[in-house]
């Protein structure tokens, strides 16, 4: 049986930028174990398989892989399966529901002269804020000094919406762009409360990097030690939501630019918004746009 797959690049408005994923989108009768074989083979930083829903109210069963395991819930992947299943269909819908590992994740598909361009995501749990780090235990995962962390706004934490991320700041854009993963450091200190990734960020962007609001990065285990990934919506909205809990201006939505990506070549811009009522965080939200880049059919061993 052959199925389909097409990849797109995610966060991006052109070709290699961004963050890539692949969608397999005929994945009914594949085991756990060989959707975990064909998203190592891919080789992203998340491969997408695309099932029919368990709830026909739903629009489908979204599974998620990373090289390494499955997630119960990624930014990128959900916002490039959006993406794509509207470009199929014959008439886009305006909105898509996903099942996942970590609840129902709804996707607003975004839109140029009804052509579907982007999407964004709803982050399917509210914000949970885990463990703290101390300043010392986060740099040294980032092989940078204690004086490079930024304390007074929060101290390294990790944050969850679906996902957990260990979310830090530093104190400048040029400490963001000198970061470098320890192994050592990583061993020692993570996985904790679910992360394995640290997600790092400044709010001191260079005139040249405007209009962006934040500039960030984010490390993690890959196929082969630990690696960079381009843009990482599930911990950007993280993220984002970290700062509006913590934001002192009351109800109303707080919206943030991230750029992500920059120091490794493949830019990305991820889109925020925040919603607060009554002091709590009521939605958080990340988007952006996608990019179609390639296209076609594989086979396993015994389909033919």
């Amino acid at each position: 049986m052959q199925r389909r797959y097409i990849t797109v690049d995610v966060f991006t408005d052109r070709a290699f930028g961004g963050n890539p994923l692949a969608v397999v989108l005929d994945a009914g009768g594949l085991s756990t174990a060989q959707m975990q074989a064909i998203a190592t083979e891919f080789n992203y930083s998340e491969t997408t398989f695309v099932l029919p829903p368990r709830d026909s109210k739903n629009d489908a069963w979204v599974r998620i892989f990373t090289v390494n395991r499955e997630l119960p819930f990624a930014g990128h992947p959900n916002v490039g399966t959006a993406f794509v299943l509207a470009r199929q269909a014959a008439k886009p819908p305006e909105q898509v529901l996903f099942e996942e590992g970590a609840g129902l994740v709804p996707v607003a598909i975004l839109k140029e002269g009804g052509k579907p361009v982007g999407a964004e995501l709803t982050a399917p749990q509210p914000p949970k804020r885990l463990t703290q780090f101390s300043a010392e235990q986060a740099a040294a995962c980032l092989s940078l000094s204690p004086a490079d962390v930024k304390t007074d706004g929060h101290r390294p934490q990790i944050v969850s919406v679906g996902l957990p991320f260990l979310v830090v700041e530093l104190a400048s854009r040029e400490a963001v762009r000198r970061a470098k993963p320890d192994a050592a450091a990583f061993a020692k200190n993570l996985p904790c409360d679910g992360s394995d990734a640290v997600y790092f960020y400044t709010r001191n962007v260079p005139a040249s990097e405007k209009p962006c609001d934040l500039q960030a990065r984010m490390f993690h285990p890959g196929s082969s030690g630990l690696s960079e990934d381009p843009a990482t919506g599930s911990a950007t909205v993280a993220a984002a939501a970290l700062l509006a809990d913590l934001d002192g201006t009351g109800d109303g939505e707080l919206k943030l630019r991230i750029g992500q990506g920059v120091d490794m070549g493949r830019p990305s811009l991820l889109l925020t918004r925040v919603r607060k009522q009554n002091g709590a965080i009521v939605s958080a939200h990340v988007g952006g746009r996608c990019v179609l880049m390639m296209e076609g059919t594989f086979w396993l061993k015994g389909e033919e």
